[in-house]
């Protein structure tokens, strides 16, 4: 349930560009119907640097900020990037918010060849909120600068510090303070949303926020790692395999969220009680989880007891369906792959990634070169390797030997009685089950009133789905009106 696959390992570069330079910038004018508005807005497409205390610029941070026009510096302002770590902010510019798009298939179908419609985007949010979308160092054309190493900058507090400081400087280059703002972020962005809000508020010169957007939730790593020995992760996944199981023909029930409630209260009643008791478990309660668990998965009993009650999702992916030779995706289980045999424990590759990464890189590169105007060089990192990433806290070794963000969250809940939490998520995501948010979003000292979740019928980029891209851009935009 942790973070996107890494990408293959690559030595970072030890010193980035000259930094004798001014920031890039391209500023275009355009106009749109968004949410049922015609909005005159300008589009800017360039960097902002991030300066040591000598005034010494040390990273190019790029972003792309559609502004409506006229402006008003009383409007809501909308920061908002992707995960990875490692992704570009394409993901949610060109599927879901930004005011144009790229038509992929919407079935679970892969996105073939070019060209690609890129078409105008009405879901967009642009008619409730001017729109940030940030790239941090390592992705789109963000990069360190002079002497800086990247790695500088990759690890969660690291990376959060960077952000925070991009914000910052984006408040005071265009007169902001004073608006309404909303942080937002998808899979690993929405650990950084928590990382950067502690940023943000948890100092005396704090930036204040109305609220939070969280795509594909991913905030206790602790908990989801699947790891021998970790028994919640099986709790965790449980109702996302039977979301997979019921789509895919394996399992019966009225509907998905009937199946899947049910799935919540089995796994942390019966299944989590026969868990805990490890080898201890009697063989008249194991018959009985074995039974259940088979209904819920679409796994046969065999299967299951061989795997000794205990599915990872890697397991999963390939076995659901191994009948029919294919395997599920991990990013969206309605997905379907074709491996190089049918003999594997775990899929060769994502058809959930690989279904849709070529139609996005060809539209973001289209789009910010060609329409807004940005020139450069510099290829355009949509998930690129940013590495080695640093996971800890700074809170000591217990602390740091278990992940976990969500903390950070409940104390701006706590100290900002102004600050509300929207949490999307799909049925049919594994990167980032929908339990596991829920489970995280849950524990102590979270204000659970100012929490409000939404599920769509998709995966991890449920704006793939054009349904599920309509519904949550109407939930995303009554989030923020709702200040």
């Amino acid at each position: 349930m942790a973070q996107p696959p890494a990408p293959p390992a690559a030595k970072a570069e030890t010193k980035g560009p000259p930094a004798d330079r001014e920031p890039q910038m391209s500023v275009t004018r355009h106009s749109g119907t968004f949410g049922g508005q015609r909005v005159n807005y300008t589009a800017t497409a360039g960097e902002i640097f991030l300066r040591a205390d000598n005034g010494t610029p040390r990273a190019a941070i790029y972003f792309t900020s559609y502004i409506a026009e006229p402006r008003n510096p009383n409007r809501p302002v909308t920061f908002l990037f992707n995960g990875g770590p490692g992704s570009g902010s394409v993901w949610l510019h060109m599927g879901a918010f930004g005011p144009r798009r790229v038509a992929i298939p919407s079935n679970g179908t892969d996105d073939g060849a070019p060209p690609y419609p890129i078409v105008p985007n009405p879901d967009s949010l642009l008619d409730v909120t001017d729109l940030v979308f940030i790239d941090p160092v390592g992705t789109g054309f963000s990069h360190a600068l002079g002497d800086t190493n990247p790695q500088d900058f990759w690890g969660v507090t690291a990376d959060a510090r960077s952000i925070a400081q991009f914000i910052r400087q984006w408040l005071n280059d265009n007169g902001r303070w004073n608006s309404p703002k909303f942080l937002g972020g998808e899979s690993y962005g929405t650990t950084r949303t928590a990382a950067v809000v502690n940023q943000l508020e948890g100092a005396f010169n704090d930036v204040a926020l109305n609220g939070l957007i969280l795509i594909s939730t991913v905030l206790d790593f602790g908990a989801g790692a699947d790891t021998p020995g970790n028994e919640m992760t099986h709790v965790l996944n449980l109702p996302s395999m039977a979301a997979t199981a019921l789509y895919h023909g394996r399992a019966q029930a009225s509907s998905v969220e009937a199946f899947v409630e049910e799935a919540r209260r089995w796994a942390t009643g019966p299944y989590l009680h026969a868990l805990v008791q490890g080898t201890a478990l009697p063989q008249e309660e194991r018959a009985g989880i074995r039974r259940d668990l088979a209904r819920f998965t679409g796994l046969s009993e065999d299967y299951l007891e061989r795997a000794d009650l205990r599915v990872t999702p890697s397991r999963f992916y390939r076995e659901l369906l191994r009948d029919r030779g294919l395997s599920v995706g991990r990013l969206d289980s309605r997905y379907t792959g074709r491996d190089y045999d049918s003999a594997g424990e775990e899929p060769d590759n994502d058809p959930s990634f690989y279904g849709i990464d070529a139609g996005y890189t060809a539209a973001v590169n289209q789009h910010i070169r060609e329409v807004l105007g940005f020139r450069t060089d510099r290829s355009y990192v949509t998930i690129g390797p940013v590495g080695p990433w640093d996971w800890r806290l700074g809170q000591g070794r217990d602390s740091d030997a278990y992940l976990n963000v969500a903390p950070y969250i409940g104390r701006a809940l706590r100290e900002n009685s102004g600050l509300r939490v929207f949490v999307g998520q799909g049925y049919y995501d594994f990167a980032t089950p929908f339990f596991a948010a829920e489970y995280s979003l849950s524990r102590t000292g979270m204000p659970r009133d100012r929490i409000q979740y939404r599920y769509y019928g998709s995966g991890h980029m449920m704006y793939v789905r054009d349904d599920d891209r309509v519904a949550l851009s109407r939930d995303v935009r009554a989030f923020i009106q709702g200040r």
